[in-house]
């Protein structure tokens, strides 16, 4: 590993301290401080794996199908500059034995510009397609929108012109202090507009969607999984029911809704 600029290696010494500096938002003075310097104008949400989503009404012709993945490739084809971190933050902090740590964000925009050249390297839309690929199939899961804490960090200004994608393990994400933060700051991460998701008759209670669900969103309730509205449909819990219990569907729209959205918080050029 190469040696990172300071703050990229203050960053990581203090990263194990993400859950108590979330639960500091809960202060609310501090929580509109953090809110303003940190995440001000965010919009963010994950994209479920297009593996485990179902559209929720039959279509015809199968060109007519949406998949999340969709919406990255959409803006990476838009973008007129393209940034690949060389490595995740989130996972190089953790020490992450689990998935890789060269595959982090990809950023896209005008802004990426700005991004020290130590960090990653600009990318052609071929090798940005490859990347997020890759992580796909590496089991990571997309986070998509605009961050303020990424132009923060990375000094790539102005926000609007920065599109992250962040490419997410279940056991190190940044997000995994969304149960520790005031409602403001977490609401800035939803789920996808058009998915939803259900427990069907097959759960059995086991629990393993529980361990899988980073946010808290499912408990066992006489023997069966509940799915509460904290749920930000991201389908791992899809992903690991062994009794296939758990189903994400799609609306036929929601891709189209997904670029609208983004397209209203960031212009990727």
């Amino acid at each position: 590993m190469s040696k990172r600029p300071l703050h990229v290696r203050l960053i990581e010494t203090f990263f194990p301290l993400r859950f108590i500096l979330a639960r500091l938002t809960r202060i609310e003075p501090v929580g509109r401080l953090v809110d303003r310097l940190l995440f001000e104008h965010d919009d963010l949400f994950y994209l479920p794996k297009d593996t485990v989503v179902e559209i929720n009404h039959e279509v015809e012709q199968p060109e007519s199908l949406v998949i999340p993945s969709q919406v990255v490739e959409h803006f990476v084809d838009r973008a007129e500059h393209r940034f690949i971190m060389d490595f995740c933050i989130c996972r190089e902090a953790s020490q992450c034995e689990d998935y890789p740590l060269e595959l982090g964000c990809l950023f896209l925009g005008e802004a990426t510009r700005h991004i020290d050249r130590s960090l990653g390297h600009e990318a052609t839309r071929e090798e940005a397609l490859e990347h997020v690929r890759r992580c796909r199939e590496a089991g990571l899961i997309h986070l998509i929108g605009r961050n303020k804490l990424d132009t923060r960090w990375l000094n790539a200004h102005p926000g609007e012109k920065l599109l992250t994608i962040c490419n997410c393990c279940p056991c190190c994400c940044l997000w995994l202090m969304l149960p520790q933060l005031n409602g403001t700051i977490a609401g800035k991460l939803h789920r996808m507009d058009g998915v939803s998701v259900s427990v069907g008759d097959a759960c059995t209670g086991c629990g393993a969607c529980v361990d899988a669900c980073f946010v808290d969103a499912i408990a066992i309730e006489d023997g069966r999984a509940v799915i509460a509205d904290e749920c930000r449909a991201c389908g791992r819990c899809a992903e690991t029911c062994p009794s296939q219990a758990i189903r994400v569907t799609i609306d036929s729209d929601a891709v189209e809704r997904a670029i609208e959205r983004i397209d209203s918080v960031v212009d990727v050029g």
